[in-house]
């Protein structure tokens, strides 16, 4: 190999600036980052100060939170993370935070720094404990100080490590992270025997599975020619499922993902559950948009093959064939032109982001019912839900509206929202669409019971007031839809519908487009 052993002096020279220079900018952000912590616990202690009594704690600090990540755009259970962040690095290692500041270390090596002495609780034992990590910190890399830092730490811990294991198990937890792609992770923190234990399990699982599909093709190769409607994951909701299970060619990474979504969905918690299986009978849950073309697997530019072929109501919705029987509406005769659509629109897991069609159908085609939400073909906005079923339609169609939490920046799917009066029922607040949003648990408490305030401003738009007297105005998310325009008939057009281009200017309206939501 004889990678760069004939650049020039010249060359070396600008790589050595661009190292210079790098190194420059990552010591700003560094600095950056921590003058940014500290005005988060300065805020954070603010919070805590005004509250005045403890009980109120939490409300006021969620109540600043709200205000800066209103203002920052960013969501105000972030900002309070943040803050507590802030303030713990801030109060607790100030040496570790100095360094930072200084550029002298990164906010990779202050968070190794930070955990590795979490349970120091004497502050002056902390302080020497950062003094000497700090020296290997500013020459090593954030994970080669860990390990280091951990050893440091347990000269100083005045905890055995089974104390400090009891107190970690109460921060264990499941969250999940969204990503492009209609892709996500799921993310679990806990003890690490227990962690591993069932990392070791869903691996043997895997490797056996792959054995048996080697031994058994015949008995596998049937369980795969009729997949099961609903099932999201596995061999049997791959796109091909009659393809022979002898033939797969997952890798281990993907059967271990494959067995655990399995377990999840389909197992019973054995150690937790009652007598009458209470928890077993509990079904995962998810609400899923999904454009009317998309479900049947057509692409939105079929909707050409409509052209002068129906006659509706922009607004109201009904159709006839033209030409085919009377109808109420008025309406005019042309054409319509697709916009901003190419190969259909994505089905949608409300409040995540897109979702592939063929999962969207799979999940449609085991739905015990389904909402259709009606909207308007040149807007977008949602004008109406039904269902085949009548029940709570106002709450539905909030729903479908709201999509998520109104607050400002909050992206809580409405489904696991609060449905907020707007104005309070106890002074006179009607209950109707003009008077309700939704609101997550967090927000609807922070409305009622903090200085934050919000006004319907007509068609679904909320205004909210923050203590400062900051405006945030939330619409509606759009709806996924087709939305049309009126375009004139070309004469190449008309030529095309088999007419005589007589009516080659005129418009008409056309039908709202629909969606269909599959309550699962």
């Amino acid at each position: 190999m004889t990678a760069l052993m004939d650049v020039t002096v010249e060359q070396v020279t600008t790589l050595d600036e661009l190292v210079e220079l790098a190194q420059s900018i990552e010591q700003s952000i560094s600095s950056m980052q921590a003058a940014r912590d500290g005005v988060l616990a300065l805020a954070s202690r603010w919070a805590l100060d005004a509250a005045g009594e403890v009980d109120e704690a939490d409300l006021s600090l969620g109540t600043v939170a709200a205000e800066l990540g209103a203002a920052l755009r960013v969501s105000d259970r972030t900002v309070q993370r943040r803050m507590l962040a802030a303030e713990h690095v801030v109060e607790r290692f100030p040496r570790v935070w100095a360094a930072q500041g200084a550029g002298a270390i990164s906010a990779g090596h202050t968070r190794v720094i930070v955990e590795a002495g979490e349970h120091i609780d004497d502050a002056e034992s902390r302080d020497r404990y950062a003094a000497r990590v700090l020296e290997v910190a500013s020459g090593e890399s954030p994970n080669r100080t860990r390990p280091i830092a951990e050893r440091l730490a347990q000269q100083y811990q005045p905890k055995s490590l089974d104390e400090r294991h009891e107190d970690a198990r109460e921060i264990r937890g499941a969250w999940v992270s969204d990503h492009s792609d209609a892709m996500a992770e799921l993310h679990v923190f806990g003890p690490s025997v227990l962690v591993h234990g069932a990392f070791d399990r869903l691996t043997s699982m895997a490797k056996a599975s792959s054995r048996a599909v080697l031994s058994g093709p015949h008995r596998q190769a049937q369980a795969l020619s009729a997949p099961l409607a609903g099932t999201a994951f596995g061999p049997a909701a791959t796109h091909d499922a009659h393809v022979a299970i002898a033939e797969d060619v997952r890798t281990l990474a993907q059967r271990r993902f494959d067995l655990a979504m399995d377990l999840l969905l389909t197992g019973a918690p054995a150690g937790h559950d009652t007598d009458d299986g209470l928890l077993a009978a509990i079904r995962p849950r998810v609400s899923v948009t999904i454009p009317f073309l998309t479900l049947m697997g057509r692409d939105a530019t079929d909707l050409h093959h409509l052209r002068g072929k129906v006659r509706c109501d922009a607004v109201g919705g009904g159709c006839a064939e033209a030409g085919g029987g009377a109808s109420d509406n008025d309406a005019r005769t042309g054409d319509a032109a697709v916009i901003g659509v190419r190969g259909g629109v994505n089905a949608e897991l409300d409040g995540h982001g897109p979702i592939d069609a063929h999962t969207a159908r799979v999940l449609a085609g085991a739905a015990s019912g389904w909402n259709r939400l009606l909207t308007h073909p040149i807007t977008g906005m949602l004008l109406a839900v039904d269902r085949y079923r009548p029940s709570e339609q106002l709450r539905r169609h909030l729903r479908a509206r709201d999509q998520r939490c109104r607050f400002p920046t909050c992206g809580m799917p409405a489904i696991d929202s609060d449905l907020d009066h707007t104005q309070d029922a106890a002074f006179g607040g009607a209950t109707e669409e003009s008077n309700l949003g939704a609101l997550c648990r967090r927000h609807h408490v922070l409305k009622h019971q903090s200085p934050w305030m919000v006004e319907q401003q007509g068609s679904g738009l909320l205004e909210s007031r923050s203590p400062t007297g900051r405006v945030y105005v939330d619409r509606p998310p759009p709806q996924n839809t087709v939305t049309f325009t009126e375009t004139a008939l070309t004469e190449a057009d008309t030529q095309r519908n088999g007419g005589d281009g007589a009516n080659s200017s005129s418009t008409r309206s056309v039908a709202p487009s629909t969606r269909s939501a599959a309550p699962f």
